[in-house]
């Protein structure tokens, strides 16, 4: 991005935004991470996630507890469309002008990529777990195994890429508090006002500059006085 370094980690708005360093920056490549992680997490468990065990009803492949499966479905769609949400974020930062903007986009992503980070944490756990207590009984073939293992890793590589996604975002916050880049001016969206210079010279006070002081060679207003001469 050119345009010099803006608020809260972005370029200068209106700067011109290079999409090669943009797909570069850390930030995209744990966006889009994410976003793979979290389809995984979701398309394992709806595609495969789900066996037939002799009967119409499908049975959930962790332990058959249907809650595992719906929590696994959950978080990953979720986080699959907050991924596509940021990312256009990310892309149109910089085109934010408002300063105050930013800071609410940036406060957003951190809040969600922290309590994310804590689901996916919960989610690995507790279908971790299910599949430990999951008999060979209640899989017949197999069926689903692949699917199950899938969604648990690739649970925990997503606490890794949203507890960075955290990361980054608290590192912009903390950028753009810094409030020497900024005047109040900015904050409030206006241009600072500049004072008019002063005619008085430096060191000259206040009383000095107001003291009348009478011009030279003015006439008085008496009359002159005439002396009759003497003989």
């Amino acid at each position: 991005m050119d345009g010099g370094v803006g608020s809260f980690g972005a370029g200068r708005s209106g700067s011109t935004i290079d999409p090669i360093t943009f797909a570069k920056q850390p930030q995209t490549i744990l966006r889009v991470l994410s976003w793979i992680f979290s389809l995984v997490v979701f398309a394992s468990i709806v595609n495969e996630g789900y066996v037939n065990l002799g009967s119409e009803r499908l049975h959930c492949v962790f332990n058959r507890n249907a809650d595992a499966c719906n929590y696994g479905v959950f978080v990953g769609l979720v986080g699959l469309l907050a991924c596509s949400f940021f990312f256009m974020l990310d892309y149109k930062f910089s085109s934010i002008s408002s300063v105050k903007d930013r800071k609410k986009a940036i406060m957003l992503e951190i809040g969600f990529s922290g309590a994310w980070t804590f689901l996916f944490f919960v989610g690995f756990c507790f279908l971790a777990n299910q599949w430990s207590e999951t008999t060979a009984d209640e899989l017949p073939l197999n069926q689903g195994a692949d699917a199950a293992r899938a969604a648990i890793a690739f649970s925990f590589f997503s606490i890794i890429t949203w507890a960075g996604l955290t990361v980054r975002a608290v590192q912009k916050y903390l950028l753009g508090t810094d409030m020497t880049l900024f005047t109040t001016e900015h904050m409030d969206g206006g241009a600072p006002t500049q004072p008019y210079p002063s005619n008085s010279p430096v060191g000259v006070t206040a009383e000095a500059s107001e003291t009348y002081q009478s011009p030279p060679f003015t006439e008085s207003n008496a009359a002159p006085t005439y002396q009759v001469p003497i003989y």
